[in-house]
């Protein structure tokens, strides 16, 4: 049964850097993609980062190309999303997922596999 563990969020100002973390465990297949998705009060969950696994694919929505890294640990099934120069409307709950295993992500790839998601980890970017 898959399960995800996110961690790492807090309240940051304008411009701070945060790092999350997502530990991922009950894999049917021992290859397997991620991605971060997040949910701002009153929106809909939408798409922030993916990342395949053999090749190392990414991908990231434009409103943090530039700011965000996505990278992960395959000894501890874990997945990061570095963020850099935080803007308030990064406000949100960040949640991964695992996403379908491709070679190349763009919007319609990098989407969640499953309706499976961890209790997600609060950012808030606020002065």
């Amino acid at each position: 049964q898959l399960r995800l563990v996110e961690s790492g969020g807090g309240l940051v100002q304008p411009g701070g850097s945060l790092t999350l973390s997502c530990t991922a465990s009950g894999f049917t297949s021992p290859y397997y993609a991620l991605g971060w998705f997040r949910q701002a009060p009153g929106k809909e969950r939408e798409r922030v980062a993916c990342i395949g696994d053999m090749k190392g694919a990414t991908y990231y929505a434009d409103s943090v190309k530039g700011r965000f890294s996505i990278s992960r640990d395959n000894t501890k099934n874990t997945v990061f999303l570095r963020m850099n120069n935080l803007k308030p409307p990064d406000t949100a709950v960040y949640y991964c997922a695992e996403v379908p295993l491709y070679d190349v992500y763009g919007d319609y790839q990098c989407r969640p596999r499953f309706d499976v998601w961890g209790q997600g980890t609060q950012v808030t970017v606020s002065s």
